[in-house]
């Protein structure tokens, strides 16, 4: 009698283990991967080839400034429990990848922008003496705006998958689904946007403040004039010579970011009997974005 109680009390005990390491083990299995990234268009693609099983978050919120952004403490403290960051070339990474490195010493960073050829981010000389300058790149800073133009998206998405797949061999399947489907997703807008944008004849201009939108023009056939000067606000001189080449290539739609001001872009639409639009190149839902942003330029440079 007294083994066969023994006996009970072993089996009653294996099942008790066996009882709590169940939810142990659903718990791990149900757990996500823990993502980071720098803006919130990179959220967008990292979701469509993660799906549910990651949770992305974003270092630079909707409304900030990527160029001179700073992060909060919550946000460092956060990071330590992502096991990828995602880069993707912007300024501010410069001066705090290597801190996010030293906080996380597993943090795994998977830099997107691997591999594709940046162009000089484009500028306007300063008016000197009353004398006109053409246009001029600053080859000291490379433009950072990958993500606007849909032929480097597509580069970008085949490193986060390969990044996805080799952390979490598992689920690699079923990243390479979604990477898939991104891939005709992005292939499909890159059509439709060449059929609302490009033209047989020569380069459509446009006027935006901040020159984000080089990858994109390079894309379909645009040419943007910036209004910056040399990354700064245009003096009165500037701002008279942009009015003449405004009239020459009769635009009268000054484009704009919301995390810029609008007051050098409000005169010369002023000046021009124009006005000024909104185009936001940090939304998250990008390819909607992508869209309506061609659907303005289209309306604008007619």
């Amino acid at each position: 009698m007294k083994n066969y109680t023994n006996r009970i009390l072993r089996i009653s005990s294996s099942f008790g283990i066996l009882f709590l390491l169940i939810p142990v083990c659903c718990i791990w299995s149900q757990s996500k991967l823990q993502i980071t990234v720098s803006i919130p268009p990179q959220k967008y693609f990292v979701e469509k080839i993660g799906g549910n099983l990651i949770n992305v978050t974003v270092m630079v919120p909707s409304g900030s400034e990527p160029h001179s952004y700073e992060p909060k403490p919550q946000q460092l403290a956060d990071l330590a429990q992502s096991s990828v960051y995602f880069a993707i070339g912007v300024h501010f990474e410069r001066a705090w990848l290597e801190r996010f490195k030293a906080a996380n010493p597993n943090l795994n960073i998977v830099y997107t922008d691997k591999g594709i050829e940046k162009i000089p981010m484009q500028t306007e000389k300063r008016t000197q003496d009353s004398e006109s300058h053409d246009d001029h790149t600053n080859i000291e800073s490379m433009d950072p705006h990958i993500w606007l133009s849909p032929p480097l998206v597509i580069k970008q998405a085949e490193l986060i998958y390969n990044a996805l797949a080799k952390i979490d061999l598992i689920n690699k399947e079923i990243y390479r689904k979604n990477y898939g489907n991104f891939v005709r997703e992005v292939s499909e807008l890159d059509t439709e946007l060449k059929k609302v944008l490009m033209t047989k004849d020569t380069k459509v201009k446009f006027m935006v403040y901040h020159p984000a939108w080089g990858y994109f023009a390079k894309a379909y056939g645009l040419e943007q004039i910036p209004v910056e000067i040399e990354g700064k606000e245009p003096k009165p001189a500037d701002l008279a010579r942009m009015i003449d080449k405004a009239k020459e290539s009769g635009i009268k739609t000054i484009f704009v970011h919301p995390q810029y001001s609008t007051k050098s872009a409000k005169t010369l639409a002023d000046a021009l009997k124009g006005e000024i639009l909104f185009v936001d190149p940090l939304a998250y839902d990008w390819d909607k974005n992508l869209r309506n942003i061609a659907q303005q330029f289209k309306k604008a440079i007619k």
